[in-house]
């Protein structure tokens, strides 16, 4: 007996607004949204697809009327794939992110950000083909 990873849940707000943000960081789309809630992911999950093997999960964004109030014990990291993790930086500040200091100095060599709610999220380094 075994289970598999199929969604990470982000308690928000706003998750059309979050949603929107994290489409255009990941090249996601919508695959499905309900009353207070939005799903995201880079593919549409059927229940044969996830029983033959692990699949990426998918994100779901789910309306809570509590804002958040702590450092997240849980966050994502994301790598560029096609550009700098400079670039990609400037890039997620235009989409609305922010930089942000959770303590982890500045000898690091990725960068620590924050979603439109103020969810922390790390930019490591690229993957982008080095030329």
């Amino acid at each position: 007996m075994t289970s598999r990873f199929t969604e990470l849940v982000v308690d928000c707000h706003d998750p059309e607004r979050l949603a929107a943000f994290w489409c255009e960081v990941l090249d996601f789309k919508v695959i499905d949204r309900s009353e207070g809630k939005v799903e995201i992911g880079s593919w549409v999950p059927t229940v044969e697809d996830v029983r033959a093997r692990q699949m990426p999960p998918t994100l779901v964004f789910i309306q809570v009327p509590e804002g958040r109030t702590v450092k997240n014990r849980l966050h994502l990291d994301v790598s560029p794939i096609d550009g700098s993790t400079a670039d990609e930086v400037t890039r997620l500040l235009g989409l609305g992110a922010t930089k942000t200091d959770v303590g982890q100095g500045s000898d690091r060599n990725w960068v620590v950000m924050a979603d439109p709610e103020g969810n922390e999220f790390d930019v490591l380094r690229t993957l982008a083909p080095q030329t």
